[in-house]
């Protein structure tokens, strides 16, 4: 699974994995991790997911990093904004009020393109990666974010009866990933309604990463 396959989904409208409102673990859960209003929050493998608007709502800054500039396009478009662009290195930056998203590939991006972040929000980023990556995904974000406390959500289900994305993760990959860094804390699971995609059964649990030493 390479780039060409998210850039075919979103030319092709196939964006299942997109949500119509904000999650309601974000809603639920984020402001669990005690950040000072004003702080700015990453959003990696963003798309044009409406939870962008809600933690502006909530009274923080956003940065996302997504692989589609159409995709970006269509955030700004919804969120009624016109982007200023310009160069990031090996990204494009768009950027208005409160908010910056950095288009390209996220192994591309730096701690300098991405800025000082209090807090990362991952919903879509490591269940949409196959497993083979997601280590190295994992290590990536924790080096740019300084390590960053997080809200991650999971799925869980049998991977033999549906491929991802989104993938099935684990509590046990969870902690291989970063048991060693975060003190992991699983604040509330619910089972899917009607299954992941209509199809099959599954779990989403809704975690919060914080300083292992706190």
């Amino acid at each position: 699974m390479g780039t060409s396959f998210w850039h075919q989904k979103w030319e092709r409208g196939e964006i299942a994995f997109h949500e119509n409102e904000a999650n309601p673990f974000l809603v639920a859960h984020f402001e669990r991790l005690n950040l000072v209003k004003g702080s700015r929050v990453f959003l990696p493998l963003c798309g044009k997911t409406r939870d962008f608007a809600c933690l502006l709502t909530f009274g923080y800054r956003v940065v996302g990093a997504e692989l589609s500039i159409l995709a970006v396009n269509e955030l700004f478009k919804e969120l009624g904004l016109k982007p200023k662009i310009s160069i990031a290195g090996k990204l494009t930056r768009y950027s208005a009020k409160d908010i910056d998203i950095l288009a390209g590939d996220i192994f591309d991006l730096s701690t300098e393109e991405i800025g000082s972040i209090s807090a990362i929000y991952d919903r879509a980023a490591l269940v949409a990666l196959p497993s083979g990556i997601r280590e190295r995904y994992t290590s990536h974000l924790m080096n740019i974010s300084g390590t960053a406390p997080q809200l991650l959500i999971t799925y869980e289900y049998d991977q033999r009866l549906m491929d991802g994305p989104p993938f099935s993760v684990t509590e046990n990959e969870v902690k291989r990933h970063y048991g060693a860094a975060y003190r992991l804390r699983p604040v509330e699971s619910k089972n899917i309604e009607g299954g992941l995609k209509g199809e099959v059964a599954a779990t989403e649990t809704a975690w919060l990463l914080q300083d292992a030493n706190k």
